[in-house]
């Protein structure tokens, strides 16, 4: 499984977030606040969704599954005007990312980021870098479908 190397131009996004641990997931929690208020959103560009988490600076380096980060729920939008109450906005800043297809349930995703983080990135001549890492959902995903596609985003810098 070969990642696409893409350069990521600027994204504006508009969702929901948590704060959460490996251990202590709040995902369902996250996506069930956020899908029913979606529609409250005006200025999407398109029907994906977007699932991401915002990292501890370092967060890699010693990999520890209760450090806490902030995961997103949220869209794409042209801009950051008209944000429905309750909502926050992110900025995903420009960057490189290395692009994985996962094909499959969603609860098979654990097999993908193992793929990516135990044998593709130390065997690459990336390191990770301190962007956000996101997950694009189109109309391709469908949970837990074992022919389901979500589009895996890992900010990557070179090692050099």
């Amino acid at each position: 499984m070969l990642p696409l190397i893409k350069t990521l131009a600027e994204k504006k996004l508009i969702g929901h977030s948590i704060k959460m641990s490996f251990i202590e997931n709040k995902t369902f929690q996250l996506w069930s606040g956020f899908m029913p208020k979606r529609k409250q959103i005006k200025n999407g560009i398109n029907a994906n969704l977007y699932s991401l988490e915002v990292y501890n600076e370092n967060h890699f380096d010693n990999f520890d599954p209760n450090e806490i980060f902030e995961k997103w729920a949220a869209v794409e939008v042209s801009d950051f005007e008209n944000v429905p109450e309750e909502m926050k906005t992110l900025v995903v800043p420009n960057g490189l990312y290395a692009v994985f297809l996962h094909i499959g349930p969603a609860t098979d995703a654990h097999k993908t980021y193992h793929h990516i983080f135990a044998e593709w990135l130390p065997n690459s001549e990336y390191l990770v870098d301190e962007r956000p890492h996101f997950s694009v959902m189109n109309e391709k995903y469908k949970k837990d479908d074992p022919n389901s596609e979500e589009e895996v985003w890992i900010p990557i810098k070179s090692r050099n």
